[in-house]
């Protein structure tokens, strides 16, 4: 039987030795969260969006969310809380016809989660708290949360602990609203293994925690489709952009980010084969640079064909 560790335990221990404890215990399967009857058959469709700061062009909300639905994207991810009214982005939703495909916790790297002071971590659980109202009232299922940051001033197990402590406060909340919160691969120096990330979530015991993946992010360090095929039908949404490793190695680590959809070292038909795998029928939101109209047709263009591979 797995024992029971409090938190002074896991300091003890550290995080990485309590994942590695609990993968050996309860084996790969736990974390290839593919469900069976979801494998084979016709490919799923994947649903087009972007964030609302790559539209360039539109003089108002309504205007932008026009151009993204007549050049055939399905949805738009907005930041919460924040501006405009919620008044005005259902008006601008409704007159489009457009689904507002996710809302990020606008809060989250201010005021992190895993901050040393109580206050800070208060300010980012009522910013997370706003944002899942402000998703609810929107008609969005889902709210992403960068949930911790480690660096100096933080070790690796307070992050994990003290995130955990104030998203299961969140947690009622989320179930009551019908809203997922879901946690993102960033680069925060945290949840560094998909089997780690799958834990994470697990632990938090509830069907309204989930993960939102990005493709991208994941290729400085692995390869997305393994990440996907263990966190399974844990990811609720997802962020699509490339990343290079020549360029990382020639020019500098965020300059990896500066390749256009297609141009990196994503292996899209094996990303998107996983996806297919575990039955992923969700969003899938652009990251990238945006710009004017012709601009955001070429990534239209882009994304159709990656999301048929």
């Amino acid at each position: 039987m797995q024992p029971i560790i409090d938190r002074r335990g896991f300091m003890t221990i550290g995080a990485g030795a309590l994942v590695a404890g609990a993968y050996a215990a309860r084996g790969p399967a736990a974390y290839a969260n593919i469900p069976a009857a979801r494998q084979g058959g016709a490919p799923r469709k994947m649903k087009k969006a972007v964030g609302i700061g790559m539209v360039g062009d539109g003089a108002t909300l309504a205007d932008k969310f026009k151009l993204l639905k007549d050049l055939g994207f399905d949805g738009v991810e907005l930041n919460r809380p924040g501006e405009p009214a919620i008044d005005e982005v259902i008006k601008a939703r409704d007159a489009a016809q457009i689904t507002i495909a996710n809302i990020v916790d606008s809060v989250h790297w201010g005021q992190t989660l895993s901050d040393p002071d109580a206050a800070v971590r208060k300010k980012g659980r009522e910013g997370l708290e706003a944002a899942l109202r402000d998703a609810k009232a929107l008609g969005c299922k889902t709210v992403l949360l960068v949930p911790a940051v480690v660096n100096e001033k933080v070790s690796y197990a307070d992050a994990y602990v003290r995130s955990q402590t104030e998203i299961k406060n969140v947690l009622p909340l989320a179930k009551d609203l019908g809203v997922y919160i879901c946690i993102e691969n960033v680069w925060n120096q945290f949840l560094l293994s998909p089997l780690e990330a799958a834990r994470y979530i697990d632990e938090l015991e509830s069907p309204y925690a989930g993960f939102h993946f990005d493709v991208g992010n994941i290729i400085n360090y692995g390869w997305p489709e393994q990440w996907i095929r263990t966190l399974g039908s844990r990811i609720h949404n997802v962020h699509i952009k490339e990343y290079s490793r020549k360029k990382r190695d020639a020019e500098g680590l965020w300059k990896g980010f500066d390749v256009d959809l297609l141009d990196g070292d994503n292996r899209w038909p094996e990303v998107m084969k996983a996806f297919h795998e575990i039955g992923y029928e969700g969003f899938g939101v652009a990251e990238i640079n945006g710009g004017d109209r012709a601009r955001l047709k070429v990534v239209a263009e882009k994304m159709d064909k990656i999301f048929s591979m």
